[in-house]
């Protein structure tokens, strides 16, 4: 009967001993976010900054916590008058210094390593108004050297933010972000 015990013991806590808490930390100098937005004249390509970021998450539940911060006013595009007005007029970057994602759950499975394709779900603060959003990313992990990356569409005028179309020249209501995180994974 004691066999028993210990052994139904073992049962329900070895869910709990299997589990992998891990945190992903950011290299903020080696990882970037680009935008790609497309126009009636030109496609206008940008990278911003990232300033920080750590994800927690376990690979025995779907669940993720944490943040990865983008400075706003950061944003170039190889045009100083069109990032000022990106900065000034359609981020308004004085008030809202940061955009950030927090991620929340994922679905998918994060292999110990190599690539896993997995789904990210979280908030994504934009202006400071928080909007859920899910992401495919496709992770890499090697060793302690990880990295995340993602191709998705922000609605930013859906969202709150000022198209920056004027006469003749026309942008459209939604841009690509490419995301592309470069990092460590701890125990």
């Amino acid at each position: 009967m004691k066999s028993f015990a210990v052994f139904a013991l073992a049962v329900i806590l070895a869910p709990a001993a299997l589990a992998q808490h891990e945190t992903f930390v950011v290299n903020p100098d080696a990882s970037e976010v680009k935008i790609t937005l497309k126009t009636t004249h030109e496609i206008v390509n940008g990278t911003f900054h990232v300033q920080s970021g750590s994800i927690d998450f376990d690979r025995s539940a779907p669940k993720m916590s944490g943040s990865v911060v983008v400075l706003a006013g950061s944003g170039k595009t190889g045009n100083d008058s069109r990032d000022k007005k990106m900065y000034k007029d359609i981020l308004l970057a004085r008030e809202h210094a940061t955009v950030f994602f927090a991620p929340k759950t994922y679905t998918g499975v994060i292999a110990p390593s190599g690539d896993s394709t997995i789904q990210v779900t979280g908030i994504f603060t934009l202006l400071d108004t928080p909007h859920e959003i899910t992401v495919p990313m496709l992770v890499h992990l090697g060793g302690t050297s990880t990295t995340a990356k993602a191709h998705f569409v922000v609605p930013y005028v859906q969202w709150g933010l000022k198209n920056p179309s004027f006469m003749f020249w026309k942008a459209d209501n939604d841009v690509a972000i490419d995301l592309n995180l470069v990092g460590t994974i701890s125990k």
